[in-house]
């Protein structure tokens, strides 16, 4: 069994560039106008929609859009939001909350650091700014009902910042992976560190004598640790019931946070899959509670779905194998009086579902755009969320680490137009480029290259490495027609089919007559 002694794995964040680290180890502006024509960011990671607003959590920052993507407004390089990542989305009060990150360089390494919450009380007019919350060096005991708990101060936001949010009433809860759960009742002026059951105990309560640290490494309290202090999701059902992730199971509480019950793979004979939490969403068909559980160190467990009818009772599982990231739910009929439900679950291998809640499951076939003929070729889907509408059809929003996709399916699966959102640097611009994902990793992706074309051409992209020497020609006087948004791909590989190795790279784009267009490439395996 591996041993944890680090918060943070670097070198998975690394290899997927921008996307938020989804390892449990502990170890000028850009608004210059108000509405743009796309996100800033292809990599979309965090979608929550509210009425008619639907927002995105991106690698640069946060967008929203009130008519289906037909324009954006992208907050990333404002005062407010500065060029900061987006982690979590939560809406509840009138109010959205978003969680801000990056990474920093810290003794040769990339961690994460929360960089703490934005909120706005007026749909995104102003934001209010909320410090990421770390404790002071004497934060060191915690009352739980008639137990003084020593608890371990987190004290700097490194490796500290917020997975997910959710809203009861009057209340923010947050889950931040070093820092635990935690919850503000004053909009994040001040926050409580609320205690999870140790990995040793599978409840507690009030009223129960406990021993024991809430310390999620080994700290100044000696080297207890627990996996169950790690908090990386949560839903909450109402006041009352909250269910949190966390890197030691599902924790469940019916009193408000008080007490908590908690499901792993080994304290129940028809477990969750595995103990490593990434999402927890409810179907509100027939109220089961769905979540990604990836495998965490148990040599049984798995990575899947995890779904419980019965209040966590128990589980089935499905998708044995895949690592999910986020849920949606497709509902037949009216709400309140709903007569069924499609799953969708995205993944790091694809978009699934469902329409006999679990039976079978069917993956998502090619994505084409209905205007651009560009064609999704990503496999890494990161969230997914729907909306139902009145006419009975239903939004669908999909989040990939290559761009975000919209349809609106009016009866069978996926029977809607798809459009592909793709950040344009420049939709005018007849001399900029730019590569995505950038970073990119060629055993795992492709690479695609964005330019504009403002008349019919003919193309030449080369790959080039830092000395300026031939390594790939991508494309070489292809005819292309006049399109704001060409794209070109390149899979990592040389002239010869090698995959090329970890580096900086240049790509060069001939157009006619015109001045070359260059850019960089960075490879990281």
């Amino acid at each position: 069994m591996r041993k944890i002694i680090a918060f943070l794995l670097v070198s998975a964040a690394i290899t997927f560039g921008q996307i938020i680290p989804y390892d449990y180890n502990l170890n000028n502006d850009r608004l210059n106008k108000s509405l743009d024509k796309t996100p800033v960011s292809n990599t979309a990671e965090r979608i929550l929609i509210n009425g008619e607003t639907v927002w995105i959590g991106t690698s640069k920052g946060l967008s929203k859009t009130i008519n289906k993507g037909n324009n954006w407004q992208n907050y990333f390089g404002t005062k407010e939001f500065e060029k900061e990542h987006i982690s979590a989305l939560g809406y509840g009060d009138g109010i959205i909350w978003s969680a801000t990150w990056h990474y920093e360089i810290i003794a040769g390494s990339a961690i994460p650091v929360g960089t703490g919450f934005k909120y706005s009380e007026d749909d995104g007019a102003t934001w209010k700014s909320v410090p990421q919350p770390v404790d002071q060096q004497g934060d060191s005991s915690i009352v739980y009902g008639i137990n003084i708990l020593r608890a371990l101060p987190v004290t700097v936001p490194q490796q500290n910042f917020c997975y997910d949010i959710a809203t009861t009433s009057n209340t923010v809860w947050s889950v931040n992976f070093a820092g635990g759960l935690r919850k503000s009742t004053n909009k994040g002026a001040s926050w409580q560190r609320v205690v999870l059951p140790p990995d040793n105990l599978n409840s507690i309560k009030p009223t129960d004598t406990l021993k024991f640290s809430l310390q999620p490494s080994p700290g100044k309290f000696g080297p207890e640790s627990y996996l169950n202090h790690r908090a990386f999701s949560i839903y909450a059902d109402d006041d009352n019931t909250i269910w949190v992730g966390t890197a030691g199971g599902i924790n469940k509480s019916t009193d408000g946070g008080v007490s908590w019950q908690k499901f792993n793979h080994t304290n129940q004979s028809k477990p969750i899959s595995g103990n490593y939490i990434l999402a927890i969403e409810k179907n509100e068909y027939d109220n089961s509670i769905w979540a990604a559980t990836w495998k965490a160190e148990g040599q049984t467990e798995d990575w899947g779905v995890s779904r419980t009818t019965d209040g966590g009772l128990t589980w089935d599982t499905f998708l044995l194998g895949e690592r999910a990231l986020d849920f949606a739910f497709k509902y037949h009929g009216t709400k309140g009086n709903y007569t069924g439900a499609d799953i969708i679950v995205a993944t790091r291998n694809g978009l699934f579902r469902s329409t006999n809640n679990g039976s079978t499951w069917i993956a998502l076939n090619s994505v084409i755009d209905i205007n651009s003929n560009v064609k999704l070729e990503t496999n890494t889907f990161l969230a997914a969320e729907t909306s139902k509408l009145n006419d009975s059809s239903t939004d669908f929003w999909i989040g990939t680490d290559n761009g975000l996709v919209y349809t609106n399916e009016k009866n069978s699966s996926w029977d809607g137009d798809w459009r592909i959102f793709l950040a344009s640097g420049s939709s005018a611009d007849n001399t900029e480029s730019f590569a995505f994902p950038n970073p990119f990793s060629p055993n795992k992706e492709k690479i695609k290259i964005k330019f504009s074309l403002m008349e019919h051409s003919d193309v030449t992209i080369r790959i080039l490495d830092f000395g300026m020497n031939l390594i790939k020609t991508v494309i070489q006087n292809a005819s292309r027609s006049a399109n704001e948004e060409q794209i070109e791909i390149w899979d990592g590989r040389d002239e010869f089919g090698n995959l090329v190795p970890n580096g900086v790279y240049f790509y060069r784009i001939d157009k006619n007559s015109d001045e070359p267009i260059f850019g960089k490439i960075m490879v990281l395996m």
